[in-house]
């Protein structure tokens, strides 16, 4: 096992919950319109770029942004319930605006990145903020440690804001409690890479391939 592994890490295109701020968590709700465009400029943004493998969250919002981005390439998509966004048990499914109203003391952990603090009760367990963060950054680590093994060079992995989030902060020493101060984009590219040892962060929040959209979205408004 030997050479440096680049990473691809990409969150999921826009859906209808993202853009009216509905928490979705590991609810399965699939992409709108807007992510379905911006899942085809990041497969046309990154086609000149050789990929050996691409790993996505099994949640259909993350498989639609990397399928074809997969298929592009004639590669199987691999599916892993370990790149999974956060469970926030009762939480999921209400608006941001909902939350402070119904659920008061833990909407204020919440905000204040208490990293035991539970969520109430909801169709699924929720996860602590220390939990998930272990469960997301070992499966980054899990991922581009086998494709090293494998001898592969670059990869990309599909997930969600939140794994992003926990990757971010690991490799940088930032802990649980500081607030979140750096972009996680929909369908943006943040390159890392990994020599076998740790994670480095190469490049963060890469959008120019979603810039024509943006164009696109104001001549349409």
């Amino acid at each position: 096992m030997s050479g440096v592994l680049d990473i691809l890490l990409i969150r999921h295109g826009e859906t209808a919950w993202n853009a009216e701020r509905r928490l979705q968590g590991q609810l399965d709700v699939p992409l709108n319109a807007h992510g379905e465009r911006q899942a085809a400029a990041l497969t046309q943004g990154l086609a000149g770029e050789a990929l050996d493998a691409v790993y996505c969250s099994d949640l259909q919002r993350a498989r639609q942004t990397a399928s074809e981005l997969a298929a592009a390439r004639g590669l199987p998509l691999q599916q892993d319930a370990s790149l999974r966004e956060r469970c926030y048990g009762g939480f999921e499914g209400l608006l941001y605006a909902e939350l402070e109203a119904r659920f008061p003391a833990e909407y204020a952990a919440w905000l204040a990145r208490e990293p035991d603090a539970p969520f109430p009760a909801g169709a699924s367990q929720g996860e602590t903020l220390r939990a998930f963060a272990e469960r997301a950054v070992a499966a980054v680590l899990r991922l581009a440690e086998a494709a090293r093994r494998a001898g592969l060079r670059r990869i990309a992995i599909v997930s969600h804001g939140g794994v992003l989030e926990s990757v971010y902060r690991e490799v940088h020493g930032l802990g649980h409690l500081p607030p979140r101060d750096f972009p996680i984009p929909n369908a943006g590219v943040n390159r890392l890479r990994h020599d076998g040892t740790r994670l480095q962060i190469a490049g963060w929040a890469e959008v120019g391939h979603l810039e024509r959209l943006a164009a696109l979205d104001e001549i349409d408004a």
